[in-house]
């Protein structure tokens, strides 16, 4: 093939490569962020309480987490487009069948095998952008990338705003119609690697292309399990994610409930979190390639630092004003989704896209692990001690975040020229 013909059907493959994985990610969140607008009115019908509540969230984050951990392992290794569509028609089942049940342990266990499933997500996206993108141009994609998430989790909380009026059960019916039909639409578009539509690879050699090479075993110790700078993140992750999914699973419930907020309100204001989030995210990978020469670690510790700053305003001062609420939470929003989103490409550039998904899976596996404290544990302490002491706990995670992602302050932009 002429090189202008490959030029040109690389960048052809790269828009939809980018747009397919935005669009099947974003699908993922609403079989996954639905449970938190349908909780207050299942609290109501079911009897089930905070507590309880929580503990599904925690194992869910958890289980979630170790799913995606595992499946990085198989991300590297496997066609993506396979992998990405099986968990989603496998989100859409168990979706349908956590609204068709009432008793509390079915609805624990569908809601257990929704998060494993939902662990088959990330992985194939981890792979075909750090094979499809240079170590160059990865950081700016994988932030226009994580518009998925805010595009995700904000249209999942305002449609589900509107059908739990009707039905609680509704929030898990319709996400998981549209899920099935996205998972057609990726089984139409989705390639796996450059190599499988017939193109060079991009950017730096494989594994299998460097002659005398390191096994894949030897590639995870280096560049993963071996490279404090990951640990780094991936302990910073767990903070990052505690504030996150407080905000996204409890958060109509604290609006509603230490706010006074209406419920429907409180669904736009989540949404209004997530979209604050999108522009956070944007500008972070902007930063990070335009001042900071790649090196996404020191745009997360500005962030974090400031997140922290608006968490404590919006438990200090915000009262029960919803404009000053709406300004504060969108600030956590904007300031908490540029550090979700850079760690993952600050891992995938550190670990090389030889272990890119499994560098991802193991962050993950720490950011999800944080559903201990925003799933069961948040629940738990409001029970106990009320809303006061939940705000002050996430305060303090924002805190110890900041300063995690100080220590890996000095970390270098991507692992390719230390191989």
């Amino acid at each position: 093939m002429a090189p202008e013909k490959i030029a040109g059907s690389l960048k052809f493959w790269q828009r939809r490569v980018l747009v397919s994985t935005i669009a099947g990610y974003a699908v993922y969140y609403f079989v996954r962020k639905n449970l938190g607008i349908a909780m207050p009115a299942m609290e109501q019908e079911l009897g089930i309480g905070k507590t309880q509540l929580g503990l599904f969230l925690t194992l869910h984050g958890v289980l979630y987490g170790v799913s995606k951990f595992a499946n990085g392992f198989l991300g590297d290794r496997c066609n993506a487009r396979v992998f990405m569509v099986a968990g989603l028609l496998a989100s859409a089942g168990f979706n349908l069948l956590f609204g068709l049940n009432s008793a509390a342990v079915a609805l624990g266990l569908f809601w257990l095998l929704n998060g494993w499933v939902q662990g088959m997500g990330f992985p194939p996206c981890a792979r075909l952008l750090t094979h499809w993108f240079t170590p160059q141009k990865l950081v700016t994609r994988m932030a226009v990338w994580n518009i998925s998430h805010t595009i995700g989790g904000g249209c999942a909380v305002v449609l589900c705003g509107y059908l739990v009026v009707m039905d609680w059960r509704l929030c898990f019916y319709v996400p998981a119609g549209i899920a099935a039909v996205c998972a057609l639409y990726l089984w139409k578009t989705l390639p796996d690697t450059p190599s499988s539509v017939g193109l060079p690879e991009v950017g730096h050699a494989s594994v299998k292309e460097t002659a005398g090479a390191p096994g894949f075993a030897t590639v995870l110790k280096k560049n993963v399990f071996g490279n404090k700078y990951i640990w780094m993140l991936a302990l910073a992750n767990f903070f990052v994610y505690t504030i996150r999914y407080a905000v996204l699973d409890w958060g109509p419930s604290l609006l509603t409930q230490a706010k006074g907020i209406a419920l429907t309100h409180a669904g736009w204001m989540v949404a209004g979190f997530e979209l604050s989030g999108l522009a956070g995210t944007l500008l972070a990978g902007w930063l990070a390639d335009s001042f900071f020469g790649g090196r996404c670690i020191r745009v997360c510790v500005l962030y974090m630092a400031l997140a922290a700053v608006a968490t404590i305003l919006f438990w200090r001062c915000a009262g029960d004003s919803m404009l000053l609420n709406t300004v504060l939470l969108g600030a956590i929003g904007f300031l908490i989704y540029g550090p979700q989103s850079l760690v993952g490409t600050a891992a995938a550039n550190l670990a090389t896209k030889h272990a890119a998904a499994t560098a991802i899976g193991f962050t993950g596996l720490f950011g999800y692990a944080s559903t201990v404290l925003s799933g069961w544990g948040l629940g738990a302490l409001v029970s106990a001690r009320g809303w006061d002491a939940g705000f002050a706990g996430l305060g303090a995670a924002a805190v110890l975040g900041t300063m995690l992602f100080a220590i890996a302050w000095p970390a270098k932009a991507h692992g390719y020229q230390e191989q």
